[in-house]
């Protein structure tokens, strides 16, 4: 079976957040991912992680103004300095939490910022991070986001993040690689998948159309799961959808999945 994590930002929205720890453990979860951990006390994460025998598996860096629209900073000059203290930040929680890998979202290109400036900011930032990170024994993830849902975005194909991973050169930056972000913008999942093995350190899956549950629509998830155990790959995979409606009630791909082998 793989090794999947429920994402608490997205999965038993009817409950609050602290409390999706045990909805999770409950629905037979072994580990747990998030957008961010900033609006809580570390200790408090720390603790529901211990009662419920969970693995923190991801979460993300800050990402600037989320209210305001911004989705990360790392793309956008003269915002060096709260990158950085973002990413300490991060690192401090990593540390008690136990997660290895932390998601940094590169941030919209504003019209009037040119797309060379906003690389260079982009790979420099990305640079000293991971190097920072690396004394934690952290590993930095970039992810591409499709630009349907997130217009504007840095990063929106896997090729092009992998040439900046190429560019940052550093060994602990590594690929996100989200099927649903994939499939929107490129299609040819297995096969993109598998050419960039190599590069991937975190899976998140979600259904195509309308990011929902992995049993509908145009990616089949049973084979995708066997394609994946049979490459090797052995790092978690993030279930990051929006259920169509109760969460528990449409987990019937994960019992399916705990039940049999994918294959």
């Amino acid at each position: 079976m793989p090794k999947l994590a429920a994402n608490l930002s997205m999965l038993f929205n009817e409950v609050p957040f602290l409390d999706r720890f045990e909805a999770a453990a409950m629905a037979g979860f072994e580990a747990v991912e998030y957008l961010f951990p900033y609006d809580y006390e570390v200790a408090d994460l720390r603790q529901r992680l211990n009662r419920f025998d969970l693995s923190q598996a991801l979460f993300n860096a800050p990402p600037g103004d989320w209210a305001a629209g911004e989705r990360g900073i790392a793309c956008l000059p003269g915002r060096e300095r709260e990158f950085m203290e973002g990413i300490e930040q991060a690192l401090e929680y990593a540390a008690v939490l136990g997660n290895r890998h932390i998601h940094v979202m590169a941030g919209r290109v504003p019209d009037h910022l040119a797309y060379d400036e906003a690389h260079g900011c982009y790979v420099d930032n990305l640079r000293r991070a991971a190097q920072r990170a690396r004394q934690e024994a952290v590993t930095l993830l970039i992810e591409p986001i499709n630009y349907v849902d997130m217009p504007g975005y840095f990063i929106s194909l896997q090729e092009d993040a992998v040439a900046l991973i190429d560019e940052i050169d550093e060994p602990n930056v590594r690929l996100q690689f989200d099927c649903y972000h994939c499939q929107i913008m490129q299609g040819n999942v297995i096969e993109t998948f598998r050419n960039l093995l190599p590069y991937i350190g975190h899976l998140q899956i979600a259904g195509v159309p309308g990011r929902h549950e992995p049993d509908i629509g145009e990616l089949h998830y049973p084979y995708i799961f066997e394609q994946i155990e049979a490459s090797g790959y052995d790092g978690y995979i993030g279930c990051e959808y929006h259920p169509r409606a109760n969460t528990v009630a449409g987990l019937g791909w994960l019992q399916a999945a705990m039940a049999s082998d994918p294959a």
